[in-house]
């Protein structure tokens, strides 16, 4: 099975795939790609309607490029955290950036989330990344107001009087009843159509229906995010000691 980045050919066989409105997976088949790699490679380069291969191959030289002149010369670079492979983590890091990107998020809010997100302290400065993302700390000032907007993280001060943003485990359950709140707005507002409409009329039972509809999804996902709101603090098990008569 292929590995690495891309080559220019398999660029140009992604796009013809878009074109002829393959489904990713198909694409990734038939390259003996991960299905991650064709989604992260179409929509960090325009998405299905604009990719172009030619303009995707010399985005990929120019973030290589970068990613070269970013690389202290002359030092050693850092030992992997916890044994991890940096190639892996950038490579995840990239699709879940993708995937956010995908539920509607923005591509810079998007990269910081992840940042927050993979950091084992969930939680960065401004410095922290700028550096990581390698962009302006007015980029990082626009998504982390955006970010804090949509409630998906919050400032707190360390122990050095230093702003860090946090990503803590309440953020998804918190973004959930978000969207519940928002669904229930929405067939509160199908629902108020009925009247205008006239109650018989074909548009006002489509719009009873909707509200009906989304009346269930709402209570559903509030009701399914209150009963796993501890699955996110559940801390790993720890693992047993050996006894003393165990075999080594």
């Amino acid at each position: 099975m292929p590995g690495g980045r891309l080559s220019q050919q398999e660029r140009q066989q992604i796009a013809l795939g878009v074109a002829d409105g393959l489904a990713y997976a198909e694409i990734a088949r038939r390259l003996e790609r991960p299905t991650s790699t064709v989604t992260r490679e179409v929509m960090r380069n325009g998405g299905p309607t604009a990719y172009r291969a030619d303009l995707a191959h010399r985005a990929a030289e120019r973030r290589a490029h970068r990613r070269r002149q970013a690389a202290p010369r002359g030092t050693q670079a850092p030992a992997p955290s916890h044994g991890r492979d940096p190639e892996a983590v950038r490579e995840y890091e990239e699709t879940f950036t993708t995937v956010l990107m995908q539920t509607g998020a923005p591509k810079m809010m998007a990269r910081v989330l992840t940042c927050l997100y993979t950091s084992d302290s969930g939680s960065m400065t401004a410095a922290e990344l700028v550096q990581r993302l390698q962009v302006s700390p007015a980029s990082i000032s626009k998504a982390i107001s955006y970010l804090e907007n949509q409630g998906l993280v919050r400032r707190e001060r360390d122990d050095r009087r230093r702003e860090r943003y946090v990503a803590d485990d309440d953020v998804w359950y918190q973004s959930m009843i978000a969207s519940a709140r928002g669904t229930i707005q929405l067939a509160e507002t199908a629902r108020q159509g009925v009247s205008v409409l006239g109650r018989e009329t074909p548009a006002a039972v489509r719009m009873e229906n909707i509200a009906r509809f989304l009346d269930f999804v709402s209570e559903s996902i509030t009701r399914a995010a209150d009963q796993a709101r501890e699955v996110l603090h559940t801390k790993p098990a720890p693992k047993p000691e050996p006894s003393a008569d165990s075999p080594t």
